[in-house]
């Protein structure tokens, strides 16, 4: 039995049939961003966000492919040139021939997605949409709406709550914030 490597064609398929573009507000940038679309695909990694730890990352494990939540792309560049910050990400992600896919607002308003995962993960119940859905606004699926509010396994203080959200979500690579810092 002869088996054929997934293509980035064939992922990016997938995820738009799960996370259909056109559910993703108007200002959002998802779907392929680069890469060939005939590569094979052996092996994904899912990021956050595109940085460049994340690509050092996949190309330490030898992903062929990132998925990313938030767009490396979402306002204009006039430059891709390596000594820019997003420049040298596009330019590592050639380098290492990986692609990259981003799944972001289309990815949230999902049933299950984004927002549903998070709030699993923090243990949340009784859910509901923070802004569901419009009627017709997803004519082409069952988006819940943005966000998800619920109820927390047990009460807690907000210095509790952040040290909750800390163990239960994973880290980014600017960690969680400055505690001490002000909230503007």
């Amino acid at each position: 039995m002869t088996t054929t490597e997934p293509t980035v064609a064939d992922v990016v398929a997938t995820l738009d049939a799960r996370y259909p573009p056109s559910w993703a507000e108007s200002w959002d940038r998802v779907g392929l961003v680069l890469g060939e679309p005939e590569a094979p695909v052996r092996r994904v990694l899912c990021v956050v966000d595109c940085v460049p730890e994340t690509v050092a990352q996949a190309r330490e494990v030898g992903a062929d492919l990132i998925v990313a939540h938030h767009p490396l792309l979402l306002h204009g560049v006039s430059s891709v040139a390596p000594t820019t910050y997003k420049g040298r990400i596009v330019h590592q992600l050639i380098k290492g021939d990986i692609a990259l896919f981003v799944a972001h607002t289309n990815a949230d308003v999902a049933n299950p997605g984004v927002s549903d995962a998070l709030a699993a993960r923090l243990g949340l119940h009784d859910l509901r949409p923070l802004r569901p859905a419009a009627p017709g606004d997803r004519p082409d699926g069952d988006g819940r709406g943005t966000g998800r509010i619920g109820r927390l396994p047990a009460p807690m203080t907000l210095a509790e709550l952040t040290h909750h959200a800390a163990r239960a979500l994973p880290s980014t690579t600017w960690g969680y914030g400055r505690p001490g810092g002000p909230i503007a």
